[in-house]
């Protein structure tokens, strides 16, 4: 899988993901409660809540595409205390892997990628991608969807798919 057409299934699972949370907000408009207690909602005590996962996959998404590409993926505060807010840097996080093109990762296979959480250690861009960025990804979109499921979302297996291209 090319880093484009991952760039691709990022956008359709972070699309999947702000429709759950379009469900989310009216479960709590339904049960008459602020949905913004979901926000801190988590599975177990010593994980990141709902915030903090959408806020990952959001980072996650933009970081593994901007450093295949060779580019500085932008900054966003972690501020966001409502749903809406939510939805915002979701939009924002499309946008921003909108602006790439197939060109764009014409080297990324082979180019080094360092963290300054790996002690100066490097992994190719390929093993970048096959064993940080899409499991990494994934494990917070699939616990956000996991934790707005646990507190009675009606959100099932075709949300987190999201819609698939048949014929």
């Amino acid at each position: 899988m090319t880093p484009f057409v991952l760039l691709q299934q990022f956008k359709k699972t972070l699309s999947s993901l702000d429709a759950c949370l379009k469900k989310a907000a009216g479960y709590a408009d339904a049960k008459k409660f602020d949905s913004s207690v979901l926000l801190q909602s988590r599975l177990a005590p010593d994980m990141f809540p709902l915030v903090r996962q959408v806020q990952s996959t959001c980072d996650t998404a933009k970081s593994v595409v901007a450093r295949l590409a060779g580019k500085e993926a932008p900054s966003f505060p972690d501020d966001e205390t409502t749903l809406a807010q939510l939805h915002e840097r979701i939009a924002k996080t499309i946008a921003f892997l909108d602006s790439f093109k197939d060109g764009d990762f014409a080297d990324s296979a082979t180019m080094r990628i360092s963290s300054p959480r790996w002690n100066g250690k490097t992994m190719s861009g390929s093993d970048f991608l096959t064993q940080y960025g899409i499991p990494n990804f994934y494990f917070h979109a699939a616990a956000a969807y996991l934790v707005l499921r646990h507190n009675g979302v009606d959100v099932g297996k075709l949300d987190f798919l999201g819609q698939l291209e048949m014929s």
